[in-house]
């Protein structure tokens, strides 16, 4: 399955392959030139194609888990004091995700969204710490009846749109689909210090499966 979020990029890209074969065809020689660029636009087509996946995945009913929101590498668990919405000690679980991730967001509780902004920013490579602080951001709250948690995508060094349809007020129903980062990017999840770690540093997760956390009792 193919995210709708990749539509338009795939629409593109398969014009620009028409246009590079019709070009290349047109001309009175250049075999080999033909050749590659028939390659490489097949390549590049399958690519994108690749990247824009969507499958299904099946989430754990259980509302007192906490769910990965993307897919990829967890490069860093540290605690923090979260002064924007959860006003406190939490725990901040990033996730690194290469071109290669499916790159679909999904929701990592149930409940209400009651904060969204967007934050215009750099490009730095989405591994590096800072990132968190320096790019181009989105950060969201949600709220249930039993805890409060904020998440951020984070755009990188090849990622340059975000994608998130997101209004403050809506239902969010945990591994249900909401947006995604274009080519490579980062999500940060931060979470009440008092939740108990279900990853580990480098651990490989997988968005709308994973557990990354249990409430505590």
């Amino acid at each position: 399955m193919i995210t709708k979020y990749g539509v338009d990029v795939i629409g593109k890209t398969i014009l620009l392959s028409l246009v590079l074969c019709g070009t290349v065809w047109l001309l009175p020689e250049g075999e080999t030139l033909r050749i590659l660029t028939f390659i490489f636009s097949g390549l590049l087509l399958l690519f994108v194609l690749y990247f824009f996946r969507d499958p299904e995945r099946t989430t754990p009913a259980d509302e007192d888990l906490i769910i990965a929101p993307a897919d990829g590498k967890v490069v860093l668990i540290k605690y923090v004091k979260e002064e924007e919405f959860l006003y406190g000690d939490a725990v901040q679980v990033s996730i690194f995700l290469s071109p290669l991730n499916v790159h679909v967001n999904r929701f990592p509780i149930s409940g209400k969204v009651q904060y969204f902004k967007h934050i215009p920013g750099n490009y730095l490579a989405a591994f590096e710490e800072k990132s968190s602080i320096a790019n181009e951001r989105t950060h969201i709250g949600i709220e249930n009846g039993k805890c409060r948690i904020v998440f951020k995508q984070i755009a990188g060094v090849i990622a340059r749109r975000i994608v998130a349809e997101i209004n403050v007020g809506m239902n969010a129903t945990a591994g249900a689909r909401f947006g995604m980062i274009k080519f490579g990017s980062r999500v940060d999840v931060l979470m009440p210090e008092s939740v108990v770690l279900k990853v580990q540093l480098h651990d490989s997760v997988v968005g709308g499966e994973t557990v990354l956390a249990r409430l505590s009792d």
